[in-house]
């Protein structure tokens, strides 16, 4: 069974930090392509940041970029989301996201969620 189980959020004074991490299970890690998702209240979806399964490449959306920072622990099957000078706008739900190809198919999950809520 995949499970990706997010943690981290909380309430955060404007300027403040949060590490946020997704456990990943019933899949393989390594091999995945990961990402971190948001939703703020009556907005779509966004692509927070992205870090490849080979060679650990990065990207970040223009709004977090210098101040986001998105890692792996393969050996922990964990993905993390270090989040600095965070500001109002970064309120949302922040999911992750995994990737796969098995056979030329792709396979992907989504993990529930965690609040993130930042205080002016």
């Amino acid at each position: 069974q995949v499970q990706l189980v997010e943690s981290g959020g909380g309430l955060v004074e404007s300027g403040g930090s949060l590490r946020l991490s997704c456990r990943a299970s019933g899949f393989t890690f390594r091999s995945a392509a990961m990402s971190w998702y948001r939703q703020a209240p009556g907005k779509e979806r966004e692509l927070v940041a992205g870090i490849t399964n080979v060679g650990g490449s990065t990207n970040y959306a223009d709004s977090v970029k210098g101040r986001f920072t998105i890692s792996r622990d393969n050996a922990k099957n964990t993905l993390y989301l270090q989040m600095n000078s965070l500001k109002p706008e970064d309120t949302a739900i922040y999911c992750c996201y995994a990737e796969q190809y098995i056979d030329g198919l792709k396979y992907d999950y989504w993990g529930q969620g965690t609040q993130v809520t930042v205080s002016s």
